[in-house]
């Protein structure tokens, strides 16, 4: 059976090391990860974010569709009817100010940015709506610049691993920060996020069937049992989840 081999107190050094092959191993395990959100330009980018809070990525791409069709410009959404507007965003949940939100972003843009989303951080979370999570996301996957995006799950498996005790996301993205090289700051995020997703759950963590479990010092507060953790194991990618966990129960180190 797996068990974590992480010592404690761990150097500075060896943490960074650590962190380093926790992203490798997750390279192996999520290649293909990527911001699970549909869009075409970084407006729609945008708003989908914004409308992601307390929901689902499935849900919002299930509205965002006819939104998209209605809303192409950020002036539709300044001149927006609100009515229906709401309508449209309504299975999103918080509908009433998501549309505030919404509204406000594009009267925002179409004020000080000519229509255009910027592509500076610093002006991004002037924008209604808009905190470094979500401008972070539009960075790194609409305008390729790194960023780290802090959302529930990052968050969680950021302290399961002890790269940080951080609560405030901001304090969390500053602490890992130093530990990835930036150029990876987005797929790592998106690859945390997946696991996190798929794997590492909030509840009842899959560890038996972990593909990290030798480098994750909170290896054991979830389900251990191979059998009855492999089921936990959700999304597409759970056959090659099980696969590469088998591997590191058998002794093999992935990175």
């Amino acid at each position: 059976m797996a068990k974590s081999a992480v010592k404690q107190p761990e150097t500075r050094l060896g943490l960074v090391r650590r962190a380093r092959r926790v992203v490798r191993v997750l390279a192996q395990g999520y290649p293909d990860a990527h911001c699970e959100l549909d869009f075409r330009d970084p407006l729609q980018l945008l708003v989908a974010v914004v409308l992601s809070a307390q929901t689902t990525d499935v849900r919002v791409n299930q509205v965002t569709p006819a939104l998209f069709e209605r809303y192409r410009t950020a002036r539709d959404y300044a001149s927006a009817d609100r009515a229906e507007l709401e309508e449209l965003i309504r299975p999103t949940g918080f509908y009433r100010n998501k549309a505030t939100s919404l509204q406000g972003l594009g009267a925002a843009l179409v004020e000080r940015f000519d229509g255009v989303v910027p592509g500076r951080l610093e002006d991004l979370v002037t924008l209604p709506g808009v905190g470094r999570k979500t401008a972070n996301v539009v960075l790194g996957d609409a305008f390729g610049v790194p960023g780290i995006t802090v959302d529930t799950h990052f968050g969680r498996l950021v302290r399961r691993w002890g790269w940080t005790r951080e609560e405030d996301p901001v304090k969390v993205e500053r602490a890992v920060a130093p530990l990835v090289e930036r150029k990876d700051w987005t797929i790592v995020s998106h690859r945390t996020i997946f696991h996190g997703r798929r794997v590492c759950h909030a509840r009842t963590p899959a560890c038996g069937a972990c593909l990290l479990a030798p480098l994750c010092p909170s290896y054991g507060i979830g389900q251990v049992d191979p059998a009855k953790a492999e089921k936990l194991v959700k999304g597409e990618e759970a056959p090659h989840l099980i696969a590469l966990a088998e591997r590191v129960r058998a002794g093999e180190k992935l990175a």
